[in-house]
């Protein structure tokens, strides 16, 4: 008689509603030799509403290189494990990447239980364009960084998404308008499933007001979808003249950083200074600007 073979099975759970998991989900779950679970204390809610009573095994960030070679050594001699994160669909911006591609290295078989995910149920709804779409999970916790990957992304034509904690949502829309330009359109999807589910859709100016000035978006897990930038030549000229003058900004005067933003990139020099001053909240041109309105000829 042939020896079982192993699996890794990697399973998508709800992300709120424990109605979503799917009957094959579950059947898997109680199927399975051993449950690798980002927080077996968390996914004990889970496994008691499913009554499955399969023993789950503490597999995280922290420990999953050294974790990986014992679930691939019980794998290899036929063990049947489930693989699940906190919630939804495991590696969206969560564990499991090396202990599937330690599994695949090993000749492990390796099969996807589909199920939710945030990005894709945020984007399901957002009405932003879906047909082409990048997922950037979540940004740099320091400004400075975050700041820079947002410059990287301006010209990008994609709808964007991103996920984002509760602490940092309101910092990040603000350098999202700031960067991307605080007409885009954008969409803040909360708490999607759950009792308090909220899909805001506006400006990145307008939310980014919203959120700051209401504590109740500042809750719960969020994603933030940004529409892409236009395709005609001269938005993205302009986004990427907007991204050139805020590093030049910070060494230049403005009408100097507008000057050689516009000199580099082609974007317009009065556009990028007149966006500028409408951030800073500004209604009177430095000393260097004065010359503005009668050489740019854009």
């Amino acid at each position: 008689m042939a020896a079982r073979q192993g699996r890794l099975w990697v399973v998508a759970t709800p992300i709120g509603n424990l109605e979503d998991i799917s009957a094959r989900a579950q059947s898997v779950l109680r199927e399975a030799d051993l449950i690798a679970a980002e927080d077996t204390r968390h996914s004990a809610a889970l496994l008691r509403h499913c009554g499955v009573d399969t023993r789950t095994f503490a597999l995280h960030e922290h420990n999953e290189r050294e974790a990986s070679d014992e679930l691939v050594r019980r794998m290899l001699e036929g063990g049947q494990i489930a693989l699940i994160s906190d919630a939804g669909t495991p590696l969206v911006s969560d564990p499991g990447f090396r202990l599937v591609r330690a599994a695949r290295a090993a000749g492990i078989p390796v099969s996807p239980v589909p199920g939710a995910c945030a990005a894709i149920a945020a984007l399901s709804v957002a009405g932003l364009p879906s047909d082409r779409f990048v997922f950037e999970g979540f940004l740099a916790p320091k400004a400075a960084a975050r700041r820079a990957r947002l410059s990287e992304l301006a010209t990008e034509t994609r709808t964007l998404i991103f996920y984002e904690s509760s602490h940092r949502v309101a910092e990040t829309l603000a350098d999202m308008a700031q960067v991307f330009g605080g007409a885009r359109q954008a969409v803040l999807a909360r708490e999607l499933t759950k009792l308090f589910e909220t899909v805001l859709d506006a400006s990145l100016a307008e939310l980014a007001q919203r959120v700051a000035t209401d504590a109740d978006q500042q809750r719960g897990e969020i994603a933030l979808l940004v529409a892409g930038a236009a395709a005609d030549a001269d938005a993205a000229r302009l986004v990427e003249g907007r991204r050139v003058f805020e590093l030049l900004r910070k060494e230049l005067p403005p009408s100097r950083a507008a000057k050689a933003a516009s000199e580099i990139t082609g974007a317009s020099r009065k556009l990028l200074y007149q966006s500028n001053m409408s951030q800073s909240g500004l209604s009177q041109p430095d000393s260097n600007q004065a010359d503005l309105s009668t050489t740019d000829d854009d």
